[in-house]
């Protein structure tokens, strides 16, 4: 980094970051490539990234977090978010927000060109984290992660 403090990272700085690939463990399709700007500051509680989702890929596996909340803005691009199981078109501008235990949750860049967002979240010791079109449930404490069968009364 320059000699610019920790707490602040520069545009020019941003664009060279090299962006971390990931890919779901219950969505293949969920492909994104990730700069953890909150990790290049020291942030440890909050969760704020910068995420390119290539055409034809999905951000992550549909989930609800039953304990942390997380918000998306969209930079530019468009995709269809699956809310609830019911589809949104998204596009610029457009800002959703997960509230714990609320709304099951997906997007995906439907375009053709590549859909950048801003994804941000608590980053809670433990959450448990519920995948109703697999029937699977996360429970995470820490760096320790246990996918489980979800119970059946937890599925859509």
């Amino acid at each position: 980094m320059s000699n610019q403090a920790r707490e602040l990272l520069k545009a020019t700085e941003i664009d060279a970051m090299e962006p971390r690939r990931s890919v779901h463990p219950l969505n293949e399709r969920a492909v994104r490539f990730k700069k953890s700007l909150s990790e290049m500051t020291g942030l440890t509680q909050f969760g704020f990234h910068l995420v390119t989702l290539q055409p034809g890929h999905d951000s992550t596996e549909y989930h609800r977090h039953l304990y942390e909340e997380e918000c998306i803005y969209i930079l530019s691009g468009n995709g269809e978010a699956l809310i609830d199981n019911h589809v949104h078109e998204v596009g610029p501008g457009d800002f959703m927000g997960f509230a714990r235990g609320g709304a099951a949750h997906t997007l995906s860049n439907t375009g053709h060109l590549p859909l950048v967002l801003i994804v941000a979240g608590q980053r809670l010791e433990q959450d448990v984290c519920d995948y109703p079109h697999k029937g699977k449930r996360l429970y995470a404490a820490g760096t320790n992660k246990v996918f489980v069968d979800l119970p059946k009364d937890s599925e859509d």
